[in-house]
């Protein structure tokens, strides 16, 4: 091998390697393999920002802000609502919940849908008094699936269709990819809802209440005895057993000492300060009872200012999105009160009890917390954060808002799919298009846009020219093809899907396309077969990502919200990949023929 070939595979090998380790963020990585690549010689200084202005990047950015301006034209409301009046079971909700956050996800950001379909979801979970786990894992897997049916519906789409001009032919066309994209999604739907109740976590005691059933309701906070509370001189045992699991003290603080572990046989006093892990039902209704009262709302330490009255408060459950930049920090650190009027109550972290001060705590992604705040403001606060609602939000219906967005939206799509103008340039222009209409004010613009996202994006495509220009991919697919030489030709197509399957988990979607498409199409070539069937492979390989709650940010939004283990992923992941697998070896060469 040549020195720039090993220089290569070194910069592969270690950026692979802290994709996996996830101890930094992905789009940081991405910059430092731009900037390996370049100081070794193998990316030109002068090209290595030119993936910024690649057609693919423009068009994520453009269609996340259209993302945007969807979800706030209540169009997923309206029909949230209509679906809440149709359906009677849990398992019509499911259905229908899979089938609408599919058709969403392909023509807008599918974790924009799943985010405004989660409170719809969640809602019903309650309306039904069954367990969200049941509705939001399916709804979350049905989104990423419905993002393979379109050019815009994933990132991996729109890169696929840019490297089959690699070998010149023009780019695949905006329902190019709905053949086999639909199939693999309504069939992977079907399974899904028929098959949930018997794989995911559900409450098997069969008296808990909706509530109870809903492991995110369970918190951590910090709540004081009151003055006149019946609860001073009651035992922490008889504490805990008259609300039957539902309160659990975890730490008990008194003139300036705290205790930890457990102390059974502890009296209570009026004025201890207990950091206690409970429902939000029981919470509310014991500080409205007065028997206890929520230190986090009251206390001013590091703030500069102090709350309102109590009479212009609200509380929102919210989750820290795996894109907010107010992951690691604390609410003390961040002075919550301060800059955005709203004060942390309790935190909720996938079922586990947290042993800290809540407002010492520091957030991470998946977290659930409980926010007070006025109520008028609270929804900007909440996106300013980087936060989603859990909560059931009620949009105003302006008509004149949602239809003008769908029709832009429309418009856009009929531009692309007619081959009037590329896709970046078609909504772009439907980006100024809602600004000029007012459908989205200018101030939310750049915050509607995941940086994250574009950053990787421009990063790492001249980091996977590489594997071209020194000669890599040819070798990597030269030595696949010769391997499996004995293998049929689906046999070599199925090969690429497993293998882009296999590293998406590692990577982000977006950066396996960019390392397995050269490969995909000398594979190809080097067995005398067109490009288009293993390309279409890359990218549906790319969109499978449902084993971990890590791997898709999807899989993150669902973890705490639906109370689930590493286990119940590949529990519903692993047989669902087995059907993408058949489905597609079997449709893509009918569609995409490979002689």
């Amino acid at each position: 091998m040549t020195t720039p070939q090993l220089l290569a595979i070194a910069i592969f090998v270690l950026t692979l390697a802290a994709f996996i380790w996830d101890r930094v963020r992905y789009d940081v990585v991405a910059l430092g393999a731009l900037a390996a690549s370049v100081l070794t010689g193998l990316v030109d200084a002068d090209a290595a920002f030119a993936g910024f202005g690649n057609a693919a990047v423009i068009t994520v950015a453009a269609v996340l802000v259209l993302s945007h301006a969807l979800a706030r034209s209540g169009v997923v409301a309206v029909v949230g609502d209509r679906i809440n009046r149709l359906v009677a079971t849990p398992f019509q909700q499911t259905a229908l919940l899979c089938l609408l956050g599919a058709v969403l996800s392909a023509f807008m950001n599918n974790i924009g849908a799943l985010a405004i379909l989660m409170p719809i979801a969640i809602a019903g979970a309650r309306r039904f008094e069954s367990s969200p786990a049941l509705v939001l894992m399916p709804l979350s897997f049905a989104c990423m699936l419905g993002g393979m049916c379109t050019l815009i519906g994933t990132p991996p789409n729109l890169l696929v269709a840019g490297f089959r001009e690699r070998y010149d032919q023009p780019a695949f066309d905006f329902f190019a990819f709905a053949p086999v994209g639909a199939a693999v999604t309504l069939a992977g739907i079907a399974f899904m809802v028929l098959v949930s109740r018997f794989l995911l976590p559900a409450d098997r005691k069969g008296a808990a209440s909706a509530m109870e059933q809903f492991d995110v309701g369970h918190y951590v906070t910090e709540v004081r005895i009151g003055e006149d509370s019946d609860f001073a001189g009651s035992r922490v045992t008889e504490l805990e057993d008259k609300f039957e699991g539902r309160l659990y003290v975890i730490q008990i603080g008194r003139r300036g000492l705290r205790l930890r572990g457990r102390f059974p046989g502890t009296s209570l006093e009026a004025g201890d300060d207990l950091l206690v892990q409970a429902d939000a039902e029981l919470l509310r209704d014991l500080v409205g009872s007065g028997d206890l009262e929520l230190v986090s709302a009251h206390t001013t330490e590091g703030e500069d200012e102090k709350p309102a009255a109590p009479r212009a408060l609200e509380t929102m459950e919210v989750i820290v999105g795996p894109t907010a930049w107010i992951q690691g920090a604390t609410a003390r650190g961040l002075r919550l009160r301060a800059r955005f009027g709203v004060n942390l109550l309790a935190v909720s972290r996938q079922g586990r009890p947290l042993t800290g001060r809540v407002r010492n705590t520091a957030l991470a992604a998946g977290d659930v917390l409980l926010l007070e705040g006025d109520g008028e403001q609270m929804g900007d606060s909440v996106r300013q954060m980087g936060c989603l609602p859990l909560a059931d939000r009620r949009i105003a219906l302006q008509p004149f808002r949602l239809y003008t967005t769908v029709a832009i939206m429309a418009a856009a799509i009929g531009l692309v799919a007619a081959d009037l103008l590329p896709a970046a340039i078609a909504f772009t222009l439907a980006v100024l298009a809602v600004l000029a209409f007012g459908v989205m004010p200018l101030r939310e613009l750049y915050d509607a846009v995941e940086w994250p996202v574009v950053v990787l994006l421009g990063a790492m495509i001249p980091v996977g020219g590489i594997l071209e220009t020194t000669g890599l991919a040819e070798i990597a697919s030269t030595w696949v093809a010769d391997t499996g030489g004995q293998l049929p030709e689906r046999g070599m197509l199925a090969l690429v899907l497993v293998a882009t399957m296999v590293l998406t988990p590692a990577l982000n979607n977006a950066a396996t396309v960019i390392v397995m498409a050269p490969i995909a199409i000398g594979i190809a070539q080097q067995s005398g077969l067109q490009p288009d069937a293993f390309l279409m492979a890359v990218a549906i390989g790319a969109s499978c990502d449902f084993l971990t709650p890590f791997g898709h940010q999807n899989n993150t939004l669902i973890l705490a919200p639906g109370g689930y283990r590493f286990s119940d992923y590949w529990k519903m992941g692993l047989p669902l990949d087995f059907i993408v697998l058949a489905i597609s070896v079997a449709l893509l060469p009918m569609v995409f023929p490979l002689r």
